[in-house]
């Protein structure tokens, strides 16, 4: 059986060293090698090791390369313009998949890069990009797409630095003039 390699990085090492140390405090016999990789995943601030691998292979399928570069589909960029007003204020969350999916570039295009944000900042902010109440949704969709990461808490957000398709930078275009 192969082994998937899974790289493992902790921003603050002393941080990482005290929360092993206090999982390992309450432990009476050497953990299995489950039961460590799951001691040391939590100390890097992940829910367990499945959610480490998950998070892994979410940024996996972000980074391998794509087929050639598809043709713009000005049909759907001219009919995702209805769901924006003359601001550039999404109006309303739209039915098909793929028509969410470029509504979300726009999205994601309005959240400063290289920033964390708290779970209310980053509300606020989405609160103030649409006009039909659900920035709860835009957030949870934003993550889950891979276009922002979260800490384990929920309490931080940050923008992924990917590069959105032919559309949405058309969309964004047509909205910015």
């Amino acid at each position: 059986m192969s082994k998937t390699v899974l790289p493992f990085v902790v921003e603050d090492i002393s941080a990482f060293a005290r929360s092993l140390r206090r999982q390992l405090d309450g432990v009476e016999t050497i953990p299995t090698h489950v039961e460590m990789l799951n001691l040391l995943v939590k100390a890097g601030g992940f829910r367990n090791f499945q959610h480490f691998r998950a998070q892994h292979e979410s940024f996996k399928i972000l980074e391998t390369p794509k087929s050639p570069a598809p043709e713009l589909n000005l049909k759907l960029v001219k009919r995702l313009t209805r769901f924006f007003d003359e601001d550039g204020q999404l109006i309303r969350w739209p039915k098909k998949f793929s028509e969410r999916m470029i509504c979300l570039w726009i999205m994601w295009s309005r959240i400063p890069a290289k920033e964390s944000f708290s779970e209310k900042e980053i509300s606020d902010l989405l609160d103030k990009e649409h006009l039909f109440g659900d920035y709860a949704l835009l957030r949870r969709e934003l993550v889950d797409r891979g276009m922002m990461v979260r800490n384990a808490e929920g309490s931080q957000y940050k923008r992924l630095e990917v590069k959105p398709p032919l559309e949405a930078l058309e969309l964004l275009r047509y909205l910015h003039r």
